[in-house]
């Protein structure tokens, strides 16, 4: 029987808390999710990205005592990855590159509707030219937008991951979709 069962993140910690072998499920469940997030997010290459998500996963291990059990796991795993991330940047003070996403299609439906686009849709095209759109904005929208309509999280998951107040993700969602609804405008017309 799988150890890791049906069971919460938070049942998982307390696991953890008692047997560093429960760490293991917390890993499974969130490297997928945590490594196309920082790519998404950075514009480092995927060995690279394993390098950094590795140290998330030392990082969450050695912070686990200290996780407040008010928040989301997802959101405390989320700030730590975004966290390394900077601190990655900082080190090699990160190359000036268009980064490519990770688009699902079902993904590119919810932006597609998102955004109220009538028309037919090549999902392959749409793709590229959201991606381009979403190089072409300020950092700081295009991290929040990346957290909720990519990584499909809430307001307050998204304020718990960048430390920010609920009105300023709010806000900075509000304002990011915008400038991505001009640039992709610019791209269509």
């Amino acid at each position: 029987m799988d150890k890791c069962g049906n069971k919460t993140d938070e049942e998982l910690v307390e696991l953890t808390l008692k047997d560093q072998d429960y760490l293991f499920c917390l890993t499974k469940r969130y490297e997928t999710k945590l490594l196309s997030y920082i790519l998404r997010i950075s514009n480092v290459s995927k060995e690279e990205a394993e390098d950094i998500l590795q140290e998330v996963f030392i990082k969450v291990y050695f912070n686990l005592n200290s996780f407040d059990k008010e928040l989301k796991f997802s959101s405390w795993i989320y700030r730590i990855t975004h966290n390394q991330v900077i601190s990655n940047y900082r080190k090699i003070k990160a190359r000036a590159e268009t980064i490519t996403f990770d688009f699902k299609d079902e993904i590119i439906k919810n932006i597609v509707s998102e955004f109220d686009i009538k028309e037919e849709i090549d999902y392959k095209i749409f793709r590229e030219k959201i991606e381009k759109s979403l190089n072409n904005i300020d950092n700081k929208y295009k991290e929040v937008l990346i957290l909720y309509l990519l990584e499909e999280k809430s307001g307050r998951e998204i304020s718990d991951i960048l430390k920010k107040r609920i009105n300023t993700v709010y806000s900075l969602i509000s304002r990011g979709k915008k400038l991505l609804k001009k640039e992709l405008d610019l791209l269509y017309n």
